[in-house]
């Protein structure tokens, strides 16, 4: 019987970091021309042909396969060549794919890799998230506190007054009363369009992004994408699988989730140490977007490892031959 091969994140993760930029680039050539299935296409084929190129046994236990019909990263996929360590993979290959068509702004690609069985399995459901940034005694803010009790026990271990508090919510109809009850405590609310990985990110980086907080509730997969990258760069999230229907808990079944209400941590999503790589499409408070010019095509790709806690940023000049 073979041994195991041991997961080297150092080793792994620069290919990683290709991974991650060679969706970007291949999302490049469809940011603001307003056709999303195109640009996620795109993304999905590069990184998937990337993955293969690995040395490693890789399941994708985060994907984007039990939405969409067209030929994604599905969860349960084997990539890689076969020849490595089994790992995890949890990714997104265009978190933001309305962002890319409409040229706004946050648009990334995402992955995240870890030894198997290190990520929860999170079914394609909507999770409810709260996260901050790195520095704080846990459990200073819970899912279980009301809107307005968060602002105001983060502002109280931070010194300062909920009007110096900015928290990201997601612009959606669901969000209506949360947004007006932490309105009304004073604080400022930074709201997106699109892309909870990235604004869960913002809050681990409060100088650069200004975010101090995320709430609401989004997809349950890039909920543990997000506790990925948090268990990198520090911080904290919580999440709790909301489910609107019998088909819902079922795929929760299917998961090997049986406690329906469970609040996990962001150590219970992803329990092991792991690498994770975002490339910037667009440009925006985490990375600058892509940059062309004439023969050249430029990428900055944030590339952590948890084991460690580093942070690298890498910029990446790439000639392209013109077209046509």
């Amino acid at each position: 019987m073979s041994t195991p091969i041991d997961f080297n994140d150092r080793m792994l993760s620069l290919g990683l970091a290709r991974v991650a930029e060679q969706a970007a680039i291949a999302s490049a050539d469809w940011i603001g021309r307003g056709d999303e299935k195109a640009a996620d296409q795109a993304a999905v084929n590069a990184m998937r042909d990337q993955l293969n190129k690995l040395d490693i046994k890789g399941v994708v236990v985060i994907g984007e396969g039990e939405r969409d019909e067209a030929p994604m990263l599905y969860i349960g996929e084997e990539v890689g060549n076969g020849e490595g360590p089994g790992v995890d993979i949890a990714l997104d290959p265009l978190e933001g794919t309305t962002l890319t068509a409409k040229d706004m702004p946050n648009a990334l690609t995402v992955i995240a890799m870890g030894p198997r069985g290190s990520m929860l399995h999170a079914p394609d459901v909507y999770m409810d998230k709260l996260a901050i940034g790195p520095g704080y005694p846990e459990g200073i803010v819970t899912l279980d506190m009301p809107p307005a009790t968060r602002v105001s026990a983060l502002a109280t271990e931070k010194g300062c007054g909920p009007s110096d508090i900015t928290v990201c919510i997601l612009e959606r109809p669901r969000h209506e009363d949360m947004i007006a009850e932490v309105r009304a405590t004073g604080a400022s609310i930074r709201l997106i369009t699109d892309g909870d990985v990235a604004g869960v990110m913002h809050c681990a980086e409060p100088h650069m992004t200004g975010i101090d907080m995320y709430m609401g509730s989004g997809g349950a997969p890039e909920g543990v994408l997000a506790a990925a990258a948090l268990k990198c760069m520090g911080g904290q999230i919580y999440g709790r699988l909301l489910f609107r229907n019998d088909d819902e808990r079922g795929r929760a079944a299917k998961a090997g989730i049986t406690a329906l209400d469970k609040i996990y941590a962001r150590d219970e999503m992803v329990t092991a140490d792991v690498i994770f790589a975002a490339t910037g499409v667009t440009g925006g408070s985490l990375l600058p977007g892509i940059k062309r010019e004439i023969g050249w095509i430029t990428t900055e790709t944030l590339l952590m490892r948890s084991k460690t806690g580093s942070v690298r940023r890498m910029s990446y000049r790439n000639p392209v031959k013109p077209k046509g």
